[in-house]
């Protein structure tokens, strides 16, 4: 493997629930190599989510390291690892989490501006045309379908060009076709950008066009496998 751009080293993650503390992540090890796809797949309640959010600091470990980048997150306040994603990551949720006062292309030039960039309109436009919503930049998130809102969501992910991408379940909400014309998208920001891309599915298919699926059981690394393109 090339040198690794994401790194965890024995992470854990303990969350408080309704029957007390429980364990969701038991001991994660994982290297990530710049430019790489990974499907992490697995059961529900396997732990999939959580380390895809652990992985972007969006959910804080107990215990273990992260790093990105060589940036150790685990030693990060909230500020500083909210600046890390605005520059470095791109994050797709299943649920699109757009702001549903703002625009298709405020929603997408809100966190170029908030980076710094001066050209954030004008670069949010550019991504808005390059997943065919070129024509609904004016329109409000409640005024678009499904699929447009995600790719509202992917344009803004892909916006600031992240090295790394994470997509937790990206088609879930989504139509056969709808769901395939987004799998397009991120495997060619993959491709053409070489952003690394983890991504969250239970689509067997979709897994399979990653480099590597990485399997998780009861919030353990099941073996590996890589896919025939990974080898």
């Amino acid at each position: 493997m090339a040198d690794p751009i994401l790194t965890l080293d024995d992470v854990r993650l303990d969350l408080d629930g309704n029957a007390g503390r429980v364990e969701i992540l038991k001991g994660i090890t994982l290297d990530v190599a710049a430019g790489e796809s990974v499907g992490l797949v697995g059961p529900s309640g396997s732990g999939k989510s959580s380390l895809l959010m652990v992985m972007g600091g969006l959910e804080r470990a107990t215990s273990g390291g992260i790093h990105a980048l060589g940036h150790d997150l685990t030693a990060m306040g909230e500020d500083a690892l909210a600046r890390f994603r605005r520059h470095h990551m791109g994050v797709v949720f299943q649920s699109f989490h757009l702001i549903p006062t703002m625009t298709a292309l405020e929603n997408v030039a809100t966190p170029l501006e908030l980076a710094g960039h001066r050209d954030a309109f004008d670069r949010a436009a550019a991504e808005l045309e390059a997943v065919g919503l070129g024509h609904r930049t004016g329109h409000y998130p409640s005024q678009l379908s499904g699929g447009e809102q995600q790719r509202v969501a992917l344009a803004r992910a892909a916006a600031p060009e992240p090295e790394i991408l994470l997509a937790d379940e990206p088609t879930g909400n989504l139509d056969g076709p709808t769901g395939e014309a987004i799998v397009e998208l991120l495997f060619g920001l993959n491709a053409r950008k070489g952003a690394t891309l983890v991504l969250v599915t239970h689509d067997p298919g979709l897994a399979a066009r990653c480099g590597r699926t990485i399997r998780l059981e009861d919030g353990r690394l099941a073996a590996p496998a890589r896919s025939e393109a990974a080898e």
